[in-house]
């Protein structure tokens, strides 16, 4: 079911009413996963929304509908979202989802049919870099050529980890943090590497992890979703504690009902922490924060109660922040255009903001640049000094930590 939220109707809950003519219409689609990893896709959805509602009175007689678009994980529904948006004459761009494969794999169908994407969470490092003449996607998240070397730095310095195991997704995302850990941990081929496949169940778990625990690793480098790390964490526990190890793990698991699936094995001392970006909606003390987090009470009031235990808290902080900087691109061109023209113009002003940005994890300082092959980061907002470690609280919250 496709569903359409109207942002100006949302905007009334927080500025005066307006009286509007002649509205010009933005479609936006959210391409994510609503189905498994449904509390990151809610959370990008609502950081999203609450961004545009504030700055809903800066763009007088335009309509902003947001519209989800579940692609539950596969990647050919997703290239069908990228068709309909084709085909769409007020579709302005496309927010992605939690999953990399897509994007990885359409990467050239979307720039070569000028889809504008911008992503807040999925990491996969090709995403944003390819030959294309012009690149179309845009990315305020973790970027896995950067992560791969704080989730190894930490298992090694902070933890002590001699003989890390990675035990990565076998998919482009987990091919993509194999090369960065691979790296990072100075090693050659595939050695020290144990992939796994999706719905992966805790038999198959089991057997892995002692696997792994009988070739003396004494961490593990986990790059997976919240499905598979969930079976992962259970067999952990099920281990006997001699031979337990660490997981260090990327944020792939918190975007789904992750903790309240293995809250009870993480009391049982297994020993979990994961990737996030430097900022913690736990900790918030910023005018920024504290308004961002008020007006997302009022938009949505039965799903974001409590900002300290929100579900995938960096769905709503990265989305949040990628509006912001949509925003103020937008507000820097005419909007009398085509479809196709205002999208050109969108990316060309996304790619040249002069004035910087706030927003919740920083003020961006022009958080996109020209992209070419000899600047592979020119379309990335986040850098490795914006990522951190974190660990989940007893309540489901997350503490995230400097390295």
């Amino acid at each position: 079911m496709q569903l359409i939220y109207r942002v100006t109707l949302l905007a009334l809950l927080l500025t005066s009413l307006q009286v509007v003519a002649e509205k010009r219409v933005f479609n936006i689609y959210h391409d994510s996963d609503y189905s498994t990893h449904g509390q990151s896709a809610n959370a990008m959805k609502m950081g999203f929304m609450t961004a545009l509602a504030q700055q809903q009175a800066n763009f007088e007689n335009i309509e902003f509908n947001f519209i989800e678009k579940d692609h539950r994980g596969n990647s050919n529904r997703s290239l069908r979202h990228m068709k309909q948006f084709l085909a769409d004459p007020n579709a302005l761009f496309v927010l992605g989802g939690l999953h990399s494969p897509p994007y990885i794999k359409y990467k050239k169908f979307i720039s070569q049919n000028e889809i504008l994407l911008l992503v807040p969470w999925a990491a996969g490092g090709p995403i944003t870099r390819h030959a294309e003449p012009d690149n179309w996607v845009f990315r305020l998240s973790v970027d896995d050529t950067k992560a791969g070397y704080r989730i190894v730095s930490y298992a090694q310095q902070q933890l002590n980890c001699q003989r890390p195991h990675m035990l990565l997704e076998q998919t482009p995302w987990g091919k993509s943090n194999f090369a960065t850990m691979s790296k990072a941990l100075a090693q050659q081929g595939e050695a020290n590497v144990t992939w796994f496949s999706w719905n992966t169940k805790l038999n198959k778990a089991k057997i892995m992890l002692r696997d792994i625990a009988s070739s003396k690793a004494d961490c593990l480098l986990f790059v997976g979703n919240a499905v598979e790390g969930k079976q992962f964490v259970e067999a952990m526990a099920s281990l006997p504690s001699s031979i337990r190890m660490p997981i260090i793990s990327h944020w792939g698991i918190t975007g789904g009902d992750f903790f309240n699936n293995v809250k009870q094995y993480l009391k049982k001392d297994v020993d979990l922490s994961f990737i996030q970006s430097c900022f913690s909606l736990r900790d918030a003390q910023s005018e920024l924060a504290n308004q961002a987090t008020k007006n997302a009470k009022i938009l949505f009031p039965e799903q974001f109660k409590n900002a300290a235990t929100l579900p995938a808290p960096a769905g709503f902080i990265h989305a949040y922040d990628l509006a912001n900087v949509l925003l103020n691109a937008l507000a820097n061109i005419p909007l009398n255009h085509d479809i196709k023209t205002t999208r050109a113009l969108l990316h060309q002003q996304l790619e040249n903001l002069q004035k910087p940005v706030k927003g919740l994890i920083k003020t961006y300082q022009q958080p996109f640049t020209v992209w070419s092959s000899d600047s592979p980061d020119a379309h990335e907002a986040l850098g490795l000094e914006d990522l951190c470690m974190a660990k989940y609280m007893p309540d489901g919250g997350i503490n995230v930590f400097e390295n």
